[in-house]
């Protein structure tokens, strides 16, 4: 038995990748990568009693050429008595569809094809001949597109394929086991292996695949890493990279499933929690996590808005918006719907006093509380969201709370003349559906100071003047 065959044996064994007897369809391409797992998987397989079967998916990119490869795929599957599963679809088409890359539409297909077979196959696990070069191509891939902790620590050896975790049968299902017996499970086990590793043993023992020849194409930004940048960095600082990125990127990825599993944590408290007051790593992953689960698309700009501003609603895509409350719980709204019972204007409307020092009122679904104080000078800098400072004398000794009106006009601060409320919330992207459950608070003589989750009013602003400070904070009951 090779040295790489023992390898690749130890690191299933060690990481439980494979039980013995089971069932396991392998993904190949035709390339030397799968090609050489699909052999060293099929030597295994005596010894350990697991039953393989072959799928091959045709991207019909490159015309004959892409024939053959799923030709040389049925012919080494045959040779080795195997199975062989084969699929195809235009993923040029797909792609001036839904409007993807090619790389992404070829990748969402291929892996609904691997996660559909498998399933009607009765198999659970799909091996994927990823290896260490793809994982250090992966890695600066991602850092150039900006990706977070999680993404930076690159493949995982197992982890549930896309396709299943989207799919409307998984989505619908609660119990973990239930999940557990829908999941496709991908694993890699050849990612403690380098490139040249494998095209050593395809050469050793004569096996047959094909070079695809727009992996050459310096068009793709992963081909201009691998082809350009990593050459680049092994000439001018030596081939440290292969041995110190996997390293860094094990050292990412047990630092993020940390994050990860202290947000799943908070999520699933019970327990009213200081949002605020969690790291900003799992603030971060707690809004992640909400999203990604209402399939709504993430990026930096969104969680950093959501993370800052709560009760500020955010649109996400035409008809569906976003926002969090005090507690970080995040709440998806369809702004296209039609509105509900509240939407029309609420002549529902509350006085409060603020002759007392401090108190507290409930209105319309949120605890409103006041503190007054001795203060003057500038607006000081709020560090706990849901919380505003206004001058108290030009407020007033009582205050009227609603929701907005036909006709309401509001100065927020910065502005020099007030301006029609729906006209603020045009500019500041307030969804239609949410503009009449925002609470506003008005001053006896009915000018607007504050508006739910907007800026305060320009008039009542502290200045050098100011004598006492109105603390004003609010919450979802």
């Amino acid at each position: 038995m090779s040295n790489l065959v023992q390898q690749v044996e130890k690191s299933i064994a060690e990481r439980r990748l494979f039980g013995d007897g089971r069932k396991i369809l392998v993904a190949v391409s035709g390339g030397v990568d799968s090609m050489v797992l699909l052999h060293l998987l099929a030597r295994l397989s005596k010894k350990h009693g697991w039953q393989l079967t072959a799928a091959h998916f045709n991207h019909q990119l490159r015309g004959r050429s892409s024939d053959a490869d799923e030709g040389l795929v049925r012919a080494a599957a045959g040779k080795l008595g195997l199975k062989c599963v084969t699929g195809r679809a235009d993923v040029r088409k797909y792609t001036r569809r839904h409007k993807l890359s090619i790389e992404m539409a070829g990748r969402k297909l291929r892996h609904e094809f691997l996660a559909r077979t498998a399933r009607r196959l009765g198999i659970r696990t799909v091996a994927l001949a990823h290896h260490a070069d793809d994982q250090v191509e992966l890695f600066f891939l991602r850092v150039l597109r900006g990706a977070g902790g999680e993404g930076l620590g690159g493949m995982r050896w197992r982890n549930p394929s896309p396709a299943d975790v989207r799919s409307p049968a998984f989505r619908r299902q609660r119990a973990d086991r239930l999940k557990a017996a829908l999941q496709t499970q991908l694993v890699r086990p050849l990612l403690d292996v380098s490139k040249a590793e494998l095209e050593k043993f395809a050469r050793e023992n004569r096996i047959r695949f094909r070079e695809d020849a727009s992996n050459a194409s310096l068009d793709i930004l992963r081909n201009r890493i691998r082809n350009v940048l990593l050459p680049w960095l092994n000439r001018k600082f030596g081939a440290a990279t292969s041995k110190t990125v996997p390293r860094l990127m094990e050292i990412v990825r047990g630092e993020a499933d940390f994050v990860t599993e202290t947000a799943q944590r908070c999520l699933r408290s019970t327990r009213r929690r200081q949002f605020e007051r969690l790291p900003v790593a799992v603030q971060r992953r707690c809004l992640q996590l909400q999203l990604v689960g209402q399939g709504i698309t993430v990026d930096f700009g969104l969680i950093e808005h959501l993370r800052l501003k709560p009760d500020k609603p955010v649109v996400v895509r035409p008809g569906v918006a976003v926002q969090r409350n005090r507690v970080g719980k995040v709440h998806v709204r369809r702004t296209g719907e039609k509105p509900d019972t509240r939407q029309g204007f609420d002549g529902k409307s509350m006085r409060a006093d603020l002759r007392e020092r401090a108190g507290e009122v409930a209105f319309s679904g949120n605890r409103i509380c006041w503190e007054i104080r001795p203060g003057s000078g500038r607006r000081p800098q709020i560090r706990r969201a849901a919380c505003e400072v206004f001058d108290a004398d030009k407020v007033g000794s009582s205050v009227i709370l609603r929701h907005w009106r036909a006709g309401d006009r509001f100065q927020p601060i910065g502005m020099t003349v007030p301006a029609k409320l729906q006209d603020v919330f045009t500019n500041q992207k307030v969804p239609r559906d949410l503009r009449h459950r925002l609470v506003v608070a008005a001053t006896r003589r009915g000018e607007i100071f504050w508006v739910e989750g907007l800026r305060i009013g320009e008039r009542f602003k502290l200045d050098k003047r100011s004598r006492r400070r109105l603390k004003w904070t609010w919450q979802p009951l």
